[in-house]
């Protein structure tokens, strides 16, 4: 069912390193985004999966599924919305793009704060026991902290890295000492919860909105004339 259900994606975007400035000449092209299966599907004793994957680094999601995860500060949806390498967009996921500043709120902060936290110190015991972390995640793991500072202070989610890029490359290449690499992170975090503190988005994000949104879209879902 997988493969018929790429048929109903309504929002597609080039992600990942490509996106953020970092691909590498062997670095794959990511793509995210969210599908709105017909009602039939849906309401059918199978149902429909929340999320559907490919072999070619593409990854969709049911959009209640995609609605949810973006109310929670998932950075991977977010992100998705922000890119600016929009590839598939409806005039109803279109609707939904035009209105992603609503998943915004101060929940970023204990999402991008608390993930990464909880993954260098995952890696600080591997450290302990002799085991190389992957550089790639560690590199990701300071890229998503700057993602977070900026979603706070700013109100949007940046995608490319900018200025960052050739250090965080280094990171990726092993070219910068661990000691390093953790007091940027522990300044990193240090500026995120300033950011918080200073905030203007809202405490929570509109799940109002969100939710009216999404009814809309299973009503478009269960037209008898809904084929895409």
């Amino acid at each position: 069912m997988s493969t018929d259900l790429q048929r109903y994606v309504i929002f597609r975007a080039v992600t990942g390193s490509v996106a953020h400035g970092l691909s590498q000449p062997e670095s794959d092209v990511d793509r995210r985004g969210f599908y709105l299966p017909p009602a039939r599907l849906h309401w059918s004793l199978d149902g429909v999966p929340e999320q559907i994957e490919t072999a070619h680094e593409e990854c969709y999601w049911e959009i209640g599924k995609f609605i949810r995860l973006a109310l929670k500060s998932n950075p991977n949806v977010l992100e998705c919305l922000y890119s600016p390498f929009v590839e598939t967009c409806t005039p109803l996921a279109a609707e939904l793009a035009a209105r992603r500043h609503i998943f915004l709120s101060k929940l970023a902060y204990g999402t991008y704060n608390a993930y990464v936290d909880s993954q260098f110190r995952k890696i600080a015991r591997d450290l302990g026991q002799q085991r190389q972390p992957r550089w790639k995640h560690v590199m990701h793991l300071i890229r998503l902290l700057l993602s977070g500072i900026s979603v706070l202070r700013d109100g949007t989610v940046p995608v490319h890295v900018g200025e960052h890029r050739d250090r965080l490359l280094a990171i990726r290449g092993g070219g910068i000492p661990w000691e390093q690499i953790d007091q940027w992170r522990l300044a990193l975090h240090r500026e995120m919860e300033a950011a918080a503190v200073s905030a203007k988005l809202p405490d929570a994000p509109a799940v109002s909105e969100a939710n009216d949104y999404l009814l809309r879209a299973r009503r478009f879902a269960a037209r008898e004339d809904y084929e895409q």
